[in-house]
């Protein structure tokens, strides 16, 4: 990764958090959450920026038809993040398999 690849990246997550702040402030909440939700789970796929911007996007579509965020996200903002990653491997995923065994098991 060169010098220009890190100043891209730093120019695409600012204009990504100018969108965020741009939300209304029920939707910054909860984007808020499911932001650390997803940092906690860690989706592989988190680092090339498409899940959160589609979430801003999302956002931005029911921000401007006025409808309540939670009634795009649901109450449990928890199963609503599972359902986006659940066929997307995480880093609980990879860390599970490299013990080698199943949840719950011991050896």
């Amino acid at each position: 990764m060169g010098i220009r690849d890190i100043i891209e990246g730093k120019k695409h997550w600012r204009a990504h958090v100018a969108r965020v702040k741009a939300l209304p402030p029920d939707y910054r909440i909860v984007y808020g959450e499911i932001q650390k939700y997803f940092f906690k789970v860690g989706p592989v796929n988190l680092p090339d920026g498409r899940l959160l911007s589609g979430i801003v996007d999302f956002f931005e579509e029911g921000a401007a038809a006025g409808r309540p965020v939670l009634e795009l996200v649901g109450h449990d903002v928890a199963a609503f993040c599972d359902d986006l990653i659940k066929d997307s491997p995480t880093y609980t995923d990879i860390y599970r398999a490299s013990l080698g065994g199943e949840p719950g098991k011991t050896s």
